[in-house]
């Protein structure tokens, strides 16, 4: 054993109880694979760990997890099985099916180019197992030559299912593109979205790799091959390898077009015009079983693979016919009739073998253990019936859950279906609905860090509401929170609430305009153009400030509260100073009736000089007094004296 196995603390550990380290296998930068043994069941795994710096990381998690939900809703032979998923403490692990043998990308390093038979072989099997996974809604999102798998026995599966997505689900991943760089999909470069016809670019790419020897993009940097992927077209391989058949060139040219909507809609449809391409080349998928070399696996000690040497044959070569001399028909007879005897005896011995195996597996073996029952979506008193019928001891956990309402069974610890030993424990974890959070204070947040905040707290986020405020436009002013079932409440200064529940952000969207001294249609389209309506019925008022004809104000929203776009205003419309009333002054000291009239808000005249006033008594106006004139009019007092 080297030195970077005996250094590696997983090597002879004992995982979850159960599963017994042997050797690594292989590390990527995601998690490590190793070879151990199931000792519950007696067989061979692979045992792939997430990376100890990853384990704390909710994303990676759930990534890792979703590989193996992902893998274990496939059931097709040339897909990797997942048989379990767990966490051993700080171990977040999956359980697979191992396979001896190599990579694809292992066969293209050591042979560079296949043969077409080679070529076709593998796709043929790829296709299969990735037209599975397109039906079942899986976008596989990582097809490349190292995740396909060529085992020892002639078995091609497609493993590592790290990056699977729903074809449902929103795949868009924004700024970071997923997946490796060579076989990139140009959406996925420009939009960042990928789907089952993403998959299909990735064989594409992968075909004219096995086809050429090579793949068609190079370049120093990463994003100098994606630019490619974006904007050029992958050239014929037969341009680089004369041997490829027009067939084969054709179908790389349809799986790498630039606009999804032209390539194949998903592996099924691929692997179908495959198959008549394999009929018109005379060419048929057959498992490989040609001798194999040992060669050395990277970073895994003193550990080895089966590596096909030269041409994997495809078709097992038919055997010649012997001579049907007497001599060789009599030699033949006579070795039938001993081995038809030595059958017989094996038959009686494996018989035996089997009696024996059969009362150990059901009696001490695997087929004594017991098989967890489904409790998801069950009560607490379901599940705990259910699972005790099984002869199995429940117990009950607690956990939050969105997705499951409050009183239900999640989940249980083990999963359902595992096989446990009689009168084991499960444990159900019930959820507890929603957990409560509490909303911080988002009063005065800019709209975008309020809704980040509430996001965090898995709220859901309505649409936002604008109001015209003293605010700066942008700025948070409310929040309006809806509990499930309950009435809405004020939320701006902070509140209690529980994931799940609806709020909404009310938005400034700065002041109304300032209309006041504009004529009407000028104060009109100024309105507008901020979305408020004008009532065409404006108010009018006297002002002394505000010339006739020119906007005073607007008046009082109906209801109160803020203006909002789409609100109707009513225009108070200026008209002009308010008239005032001739006073009479008749029989008062002229200095008197000056100082009325003035008083009155008139411009009052006389023939008297001001230092004789007090000599002299009003007799009458002109105009007459009663009459109404604007404010600030002349009016002439006569006088005598």
């Amino acid at each position: 054993m080297t030195t970077s196995q005996q250094a590696d603390p997983l090597i002879g550990r004992l995982v979850d109880g159960r599963y017994r380290v042997r050797a690594r296998i292989a590390r990527g930068g995601m998690a490590t694979v190793y070879v151990a043994t199931d000792l519950r069941l007696e067989r061979r795994i692979a045992l792939k760990v997430m990376h100890g710096h990853l384990s704390d990381d909710s994303v990676f998690q759930s990534r890792f997890i979703q590989e193996a939900r992902a893998a274990a809703r496939l059931a097709d032979p040339h897909v990797v099985n997942v048989f379990d998923q767990g966490q051993d403490g700080e171990l977040a692990y999956l359980v697979m099916e191992y396979l001896p043998g190599i990579t694809l990308r292992e066969l293209m390093r050591e042979q560079r180019r296949l043969t077409i038979p080679q070529t076709v072989t593998i796709m043929d099997a790829v296709l299969s197992g990735l037209a599975a996974a397109h039906r079942a809604g899986i976008v596989h999102r990582d097809v490349k030559p190292e995740n396909v798998l060529l085992a020892e026995d002639g078995r091609i599966k497609i493993g590592d299912f790290g990056l699977a997505r729903a074809t449902t689900a929103n795949t868009a991943s924004g700024a970071q593109l997923m997946g490796t760089i060579a076989y990139l999909a140009p959406e996925l470069v420009t939009r960042g979205t990928a789907d089952a016809r993403s998959d299909i670019y990735a064989l594409g790419i992968m075909l004219y790799e096995m086809l050429v020897g090579e793949q068609p993009y190079k370049g120093e940097q990463p994003m100098q091959i994606a630019f490619q992927h974006a904007t050029d077209s992958v050239p014929r391989p037969s341009v680089r390898n004369p041997g490829v058949p027009e067939q084969l060139d054709e179908l790389v040219l349809w799986a790498t077009e630039k606009s999804p909507d032209e390539r194949p809609n998903d592996a099924q449809e691929m692997l179908d015009r495959l198959r008549e391409i394999e009929r018109e080349l005379g060419v048929t998928p057959s498992p490989t079983t040609a001798k194999t070399t040992a060669i050395p696996l990277r970073d895994t000690g003193d550990q080895t693979k089966v590596l096909p040497s030269g041409t994997l044959p495809l078709v097992a070569p038919a055997a010649p016919d012997a001579a049907r001399d007497n001599a060789t028909l009599l030699r033949r007879r006579t070795a039938q009739r001993r081995s038809r005897g030595a059958f017989l005896l094996v038959l009686v011995l494996l018989l035996a073998v089997v009696a024996g195996g059969a009362g150990w597996w059901f009696g001490s073996g695997p087929g004594s253990l017991l098989s967890v029952p489904d409790v998801a979506g069950k009560t607490w008193e379901q599940a705990s019936t259910l699972i005790s019928k099984e002869g199995l001891r429940p117990e009950q956990a607690s956990e939050n859950s969105l997705d499951v309402a409050a009183g239900l069974a999640i989940r249980s610890t083990p999963g359902s279906g595992t096989r446990v030993e009689k009168n084991a424990k499960v444990t159900v974890v019930v959820s507890a609905g929603p957990a409560e959070v509490a909303i911080p204070k988002v009063d005065e947040m800019t709209e975008d860090e309020a809704k980040k905040a509430l996001t965090a707290l898995k709220l859901k986020l309505q649409d936002s509401v604008g109001l015209f405020s003293r605010a700066a436009n942008g700025i948070v002013i409310n929040a309006e929170l809806t509990p499930a079932g309950g009435a809405t409440v004020e939320c701006g200064e902070g509140c209690s609430a529980h994931q799940g529940d609806q709020i909404r952000l009310l938005v400034s969207l700065g002041s109304v305009p300032d209309v006041s001294g504009l004529t009407v249609d000028d104060a009109t389209s100024k309105l507008t153009a901020v979305k408020l309506a004008v009532n065409p019925d404006s108010n009018s008022s006297y002002s002394d400030s505000v010339p006739k004809g020119r906007v005073i104000d607007y008046g009082d929203r109906e209801g109160g509260g803020n203006w909002r776009p789409g609100d109707t205003i009513t225009l108070n419309v200026s008209k002009g100073p308010e008239p005032v009333t001739i006073p009479d002054v008749t029989g008062k000291n002229l200095a008197d009736a000056m100082k009325q009239l003035s008083d009155a808000g008139l411009n009052p005249t006389t023939s008297v000089p001001q230092g004789l006033w007090s000599l002299f008594q009003a007799t009458g106006t002109d105009p007459k007094a009663g009459q109404s004139v604007d404010k600030g009019a002349d009016v002439r007092v006569r006088v005598t004296g």
